[in-house]
């Protein structure tokens, strides 16, 4: 959501940590310059005016101009300003008396329904409460029966159906089935309309005042840009906001909306949806989403999704057999499972420091070698039409080999090359990443960089990360030779876990 910004306050970076000393001239251009990038992802101008103006003073301060890094030190003012433009973490509330009743508002279309189902699945997991949802939407069709579906998919209790009822009179009800049922949380799914008008706003006050919700959450479009934050505005003026849910995080959006809501409702972003996926929830986390604004990575994030989707006793057995020298097609397919189940290679480039990858030309040329979920089911049913000996040993796989895996999963001659190809090259990159795969490489990182990030920011000083000199990059895209090789030596990646104390 945030690549534009990304790259635009990067590049303004990069050109402060070149030179060295700084004169006031050149920070006040600096802030021009950010003030601009700003703007362009669609920050709210009385956002930018506010930030600028926090900035500048400190900024343009002797402490700044005298130090030994002042391009750092205004990265690190820039970062500070940004964390508390964007806020401290809010948490649920649920000391209310049960059931403690959570409200979602929000306009048609900007995901509600769905991001009630996501928000009950993450309360019933996370936070082990019981939960019952109703949908208070009479206005959209079958806007019911979709809540009803995501209740049996991810089985949570829905409040049934009573055809005529109005929204107020299903709130008491569900209220009431809250607590005659011993449910700790019951959760409100508003109407919408296209636009906030006097309509939905009356609607929307009448079943606050009775449902009396702990929680009222604004459920908003990331994706709507400038649109949201006015939005954002009339829902706050009408109804008691207590945090924002912003949905299609995940999408090309510029980003403006998050680092405007918070600064226009005075209410925080609590969650951040990042797929359509019924799991894909987030919590926001300010400090975290500043540092991928700033280009300095989300290790912990990184490291957290890691230990979510990973299966530790695969990557024992893998590890295992690749300490003997051993990598078979098998390991190559768990792997690319184990990349695609945290977001793919996109996805994980998106949470490591630009500076580890030689700035974001790097980033851009490994995304390309990402593959969709069409290209996984292909390459999983090559792998699968071959014998456990030609998947163990794939030298033995020769032209009429080839033609029947090729036949045995509906395939070319071509593809089932290039399968072999990429066990070729991801076996020369295990043997450099060492012995633990991809959960060492998670290690290696997280022992790398994880502890010295924090210890540096309290210093006062960001971190120095290992650089790339972009110049000197081996092209990655056309996947040829040695490029994992040549690529991981220059990362400098290790070839254990991390050091022991």
């Amino acid at each position: 959501m945030f690549d534009t910004l990304s790259e635009n306050l990067g590049s303004i970076f990069d050109r402060l940590t070149r030179r060295g000393a700084l004169s006031e001239a050149q920070v006040e251009e600096a802030l021009g310059e950010i003030r601009k990038a700003l703007l362009e992802a669609d920050v709210a101008l009385p956002v930018v005016r506010s930030f600028i103006d926090q900035v500048r003073p400190l900024a343009v301060g002797s402490n700044v101009l005298k130090s030994v890094t002042p391009g750092q030190q205004v990265i690190k003012i820039v970062n500070d300003a940004l964390i508390d433009m964007l806020g401290a973490p809010a948490p649920l509330k649920f000391d209310a008396v049960p059931p403690v009743v959570m409200m979602m508002v929000g306009l048609q279309g900007s995901g509600k329904t769905t991001s009630t189902g996501k928000l009950a699945k993450f309360i019933t997991e996370t936070e082990k409460r019981k939960v019952l949802m109703a949908s208070l939407d009479t206005q959209r069709p079958a806007a019911m029966q979709q809540l009803a579906v995501l209740g049996e998919q991810t089985g949570i209790q829905t409040l049934p159906i009573v055809d005529g009822q109005a929204p107020v009179d299903i709130a008491k009800r569900a209220v009431q089935a809250g607590k005659l049922g011993g449910f700790d949380v019951v959760m409100l799914d508003t109407a919408g309309r296209t636009n906030a008008d006097e309509a939905l706003m009356a609607e929307m006050a009448a079943i606050e005042k009775a449902a009396a919700p702990t929680e009222t959450l604004l459920v908003a479009d990331s994706l709507t840009g400038q649109e949201a934050v006015n939005i954002a505005a009339q829902f706050a003026a009408r109804v008691t906001l207590s945090g924002i849910l912003l949905t299609r995080a995940d999408g090309d959006g510029r980003g403006g909306a998050a680092l405007s809501m918070r600064y226009v409702t005075g209410v925080p972003i609590k969650f951040l949806g990042v797929g359509e996926a019924i799991d894909k929830l987030e919590l926001f986390d300010p400090q975290r989403l500043a540092n991928r604004i700033l280009g300095m990575g989300d290790v912990v994030g990184l490291v957290e999704r890691a230990a979510e989707t990973m299966d530790a006793e695969k990557a024992e057995k893998i590890a295992a057999r690749m300490k003997k020298g051993q990598f078979t097609l098998d390991d190559m397919a768990a792997q690319l499972k184990q990349m695609q189940a945290m977001g793919g290679m996109s996805g994980v480039l998106g949470m490591l420091p630009s500076s580890l990858l030689g700035g974001g030309k790097m980033k851009k040329q490994l995304a390309a070698l990402d593959m969709d979920e069409r290209e996984l089911l292909r390459q999983a049913a090559i792998v699968s039409s071959m014998t456990r000996g030609e998947r163990d040993n794939p030298k033995l796989m020769n032209a009429s080999r080839k033609r029947r895996v090729a036949g045995g999963s509906g395939t070319s001659v071509q593809d089932v090359n290039k399968v072999l190809k990429m066990h070729r090259q991801m076996a020369d990159m295990m043997k450099k990443m060492g012995k633990g795969g991809l959960a060492n490489m998670m290690g290696g990182l997280t022992g790398s960089m994880g502890g010295n990030m924090g210890a540096n920011m309290e210093g006062g000083s960001m971190p120095q990360m290992p650089s790339l000199d972009p110049n000197n990059l081996p092209d990655l895209s056309k996947l040829g030779g040695d490029a994992p090789a040549d690529f991981l030596k220059g990362l400098g990646l290790p070839n254990s876990g991390p050091k022991k104390k």
